[in-house]
């Protein structure tokens, strides 16, 4: 069994005994359920950077970035160095982030926030726009297009934007269709976590125009996202460059500093 299978078999465990606990009901009535969402997809299509940063404690290949910040710290610096967005990690087992750290992020920022997650019940999107999210991740190397379908559309009617993320063009071609609003290039291959921007750079053309392009993982330089951009992506999910260093809300500011420069 690989890692990602793992995760997918875990997260469906939890899924469940977290809906024993709290019923959809609990989180239909929390006072952000009824918060007007934020456009990452505006955001990025008015940006001269496309940053979205990222806050990551740690990952299945490295078990320690950075877990000496908080969650506000670092959502406050983003904000302050003009990134488009923030995609927070609510896995706890393997990532080290929870539900709790997307509501910190939310209540000291007015940026859209990403729920990054393994999703696999709609359950989660109810959970997210309960906490603050803007966007919902769907990985479509875990998912049916059926699946898919299902849970962005039910996305979307919560008033959330949905980022589909994939490794292959095999996954693209099974996963385009009009509840997407956001499509995203793992440059991370999620078995042998190998990273590789020419995943990006392969499946630019494969994308349809009416989807905003994002690439994401392994974007550490200036000149991979000056490169990128000429294939047509509007969006940079950048999470380890920054996490690794002592400010993360620093570092970004440097470098879309030097990007727009």
């Amino acid at each position: 069994m690989s890692i990602l299978d793992q995760i997918v078999a875990d997260k469906k465990i939890e899924v469940a005994q977290r809906k024993s606990l709290f019923p959809s009901s609990f989180w239909e009535a929390s006072p952000l359920f009824e918060r007007p969402t934020l456009s990452l997809t505006k955001r990025l299509q008015a940006s001269p950077s496309g940053i979205i940063a990222e806050h990551k404690r740690r990952s299945p290949s490295k078990q320690n970035i950075n877990s000496s910040l908080t969650v506000s710290e670092v959502a406050k610096g983003y904000e302050a160095a003009g990134v488009c967005g923030m995609s927070v990690l609510t896995d706890g087992k393997y990532f080290g982030g929870s539900l709790d750290d997307l509501i910190l992020a939310r209540s000291v920022t007015q940026f859209p926030l990403l729920r990054k997650e393994f999703i696999v019940d709609e359950y989660q999107l109810i959970e997210a726009k309960a906490h603050g999210a803007d966007v919902i991740l769907l990985i479509a190397a875990v998912l049916t297009r059926t699946a898919i379908q299902q849970l962005s559309t039910t996305a979307q009617q919560l008033g959330l934007e949905v980022l589909l993320e994939v490794h292959n063009l095999e996954e693209l071609e099974k996963s385009l269709m009009p509840s997407l609003n956001l499509l995203g290039v793992n440059n991370r291959n999620l078995k042998t976590f190998e990273v590789s921007l020419d995943n990006s750079r392969n499946l630019a053309a494969q994308i349809p125009e009416e989807f905003v392009k994002i690439s994401e993982s392994g974007i550490s330089d200036l000149d991979a996202i000056r490169d990128l951009k000429t294939y047509g992506y509007k969006g940079f999910l950048v999470g380890e460059n920054f996490m690794k260093t002592a400010d993360p809300g620093q570092a970004a500011a440097a470098f879309i500093n030097a990007l727009e420069r």
